[in-house]
């Protein structure tokens, strides 16, 4: 069975690709940099060669699982909706204050 994406499909994968790779790339930053930290701040010879290994691991590791988690997550629910064929997914909560409706 083939499947045609419409342009704004597309646009919302792209998007979230980059959203995935982005997040992942900050998040693996701050994990190798709070590895990292301890021995900077307590060592003054600098850092071990393993640190920087393990630490390299431990970024990729992270990196890799923000990464699969975003898209799995964005795969999941554009299965959900295509699947239920009812079109978006309304919100749980009323779009406004005092509204039991979001349609109201």
């Amino acid at each position: 069975m083939e499947h045609h994406r419409s342009q704004a499909d597309r646009d919302a994968v792209t998007v979230e690709i980059g959203f995935a790779v982005l997040t992942g790339a900050l998040l693996a930053g701050a994990a190798f940099a709070t590895v990292c930290a301890p021995a900077l701040l307590l060592a003054s010879g600098g850092v071990g060669s393993g640190l920087v290994v393990g630490a390299t691991v431990v970024a990729v590791l992270v990196f890799f699982g923000r990464v699969v988690d975003v898209l799995w997550r964005f795969g999941h629910r554009t299965t959900e909706r295509e699947i239920d064929g009812r079109g978006p997914v309304r919100p749980d909560q009323p779009s406004q204050p005092g509204r039991t409706n979001p349609d109201s």
